[in-house]
């Protein structure tokens, strides 16, 4: 809201009234409050020359030619008479500590002006949002503000000389490069100049180049994202997903950036993999930044690989980002380890996806007793794949786990054996995507589940 010279009123005089005032003030408003008695927090405001006291109950009518109250009596029902006043004449009112009856909300604000960070917990925790709002204050620093202050000087500048369509590119390539690093040193007067020379240079010309960021995703927990690909995903113009990207890890892209669903799902492929190849050519060549976001590692089952033999066949730049695979991550979760010393000595990781119901593996390589076997794609397979690892001499009762939705809060765990997981996975009515692990690791999973040990902890 912008409250410069606009009338705000204040019930209560207590200290907690004191900081609210203090908002208003800080916003260039002319406040009133109304109060018996106000705490001393009161004598210290900066800009109290434009605080009006008013002595005695607060009345209605006070509300008149308001633009904007804040209700902090002491006494719930002397807040709930503020709230239904300013709410009978539509007048914005936030009550402290009473979600219920605001209709507008105060964050916790990290303030480098021009730039203002507001952290909000809709008023139910209030005391979590100023946690985090101070851990925040740690990791931006002041001199940001006077970043902000460089961009505004240039704010027209940039408006006449850089093309519409490239002026955010403009100001990207300017927060990253060393201008920024000058102001954080206090070199302002270096960094004017070269922001001036940068302008000059880009004046007129395009700036976006078209590229492709082969991003893998993970297995779906949002914290076990890269800072590379949190990064890339937020200057993007286009995201290209998978249907293992989760809604949390879209939700940290780009929000403007243009989404395209390309996901394959059994007998289901919303787009083939050729066209999606030249789909990242195309996207690229119109001189878009494109996202490639696939779910675990884009080089493990995520053919990656041959999108980015298109990409060079077509001249696109592009950039690869690891992803932490599915072997790995949902492995760790669910206490298994890959390997160990006293049971595996190397993992092996294959695709269980059938094709014409068969499942075509060099079943001698991977049917050994010191080694752990990991099964992407395995669930429809998941009977033929146990019985033909018994017929290629695994024993029936070699330990093995299927995990449907690794990482994530909805993780859920089967162990068995050879023998008897398919019926076990049947039975806990188990949904793709999931990981199988087969070997003596598995037996270790009992003592080293740490996940839901966590999980039932913050329950």
């Amino acid at each position: 809201m912008d409250l410069r010279g606009r009338r705000c009123l204040v019930a209560g005089g207590s200290e907690t009234a004191a900081r609210k005032a203090e908002l208003f003030l800080r916003a260039g408003a002319r406040v009133t409050v109304v109060a018996d008695e106000l705490h001393e927090a009161f004598g210290h405001l900066s800009g109290r020359e434009r605080l009006t006291r008013v002595a005695g109950p607060f009345e209605p009518g006070m509300l008149d030619g308001v633009d904007a109250v804040i209700a902090a009596e002491a006494e719930r029902a002397k807040n709930e008479s503020v709230a239904r006043a300013a709410q009978a004449r539509h007048v914005p009112v936030n009550v402290v500590d009473t979600s219920e009856l605001c209709s507008f909300i105060l964050p916790s604000i990290i303030d480098r002006s021009p730039l203002v960070v507001a952290v909000s917990s809709g008023g139910e925790a209030p005391v979590l949002a100023r946690l985090l709002r101070a851990r925040l204050e740690t990791l931006i620093p002041a001199a940001y503000g006077r970043l902000g202050a460089l961009a505004a000087k240039f704010k027209s500048a940039v408006r006449e000389k850089i093309l519409p369509g490239e002026r955010r590119a403009f100001w990207e390539k300017v927060f990253q490069s060393p201008i920024a690093e000058m102001v954080y040193a206090g070199r302002d007067a270096e960094a004017e100049r070269r922001l001036e020379q940068m302008l000059e240079e880009d004046a007129g010309h395009k700036i976006t180049q078209g590229e492709v960021y082969l991003v893998g995703a993970g297995p779906g927990n949002p914290d076990l994202l890269t800072f590379r690909a949190l990064r890339l995903m937020q200057q993007a113009d286009v995201v290209v997903h998978d249907r293992l990207v989760s809604q949390p890890i879209l939700d940290m892209c780009r929000r403007e950036a243009e989404r395209i669903y390309v996901g394959k799902e059994r007998d289901d492929h919303a787009l083939p993999q050729e066209q999606i190849n030249l789909l990242l050519a195309r996207l690229a060549k119109e001189g878009k930044r494109v996202l490639r976001l696939k779910g675990g590692d884009p080089f493990i089952f995520g053919r990656g690989g041959e999108e980015i033999e298109t990409l060079v066949q077509h001249g696109i730049p592009f950039q690869v980002v690891p992803g932490i695979t599915a072997a790995s991550g949902v492995a760790s979760y669910a206490g298994i380890p890959l390997t160990h010393r006293d049971y595996a000595q190397s993992v092996a990781f294959v695709t269980g996806h059938l094709k014409e119901n068969t499942v075509n593996l060099n079943w001698g390589g991977i049917a050994r007793a010191d080694q752990t076997l990991v099964i992407y794609m395995g669930l429809k397979g998941l009977p033929m794949l146990c019985a033909e690892l018994i017929r290629h001499n695994l024993p029936p009762d070699t330990p093995a786990a299927i995990v449907q939705q690794g990482t994530l809060p909805t993780q859920k765990v089967v162990t068995g054996t050879l023998a008897t997981l398919p019926q076990r996975a049947e039975a806990a009515g188990l949904h793709a995507p999931t990981l199988i692990i087969v070997g003596h690791v598995v037996t270790l999973r009992d003592k080293l589940k740490w996940f839901e040990g966590a999980q039932e902890q913050a329950a």
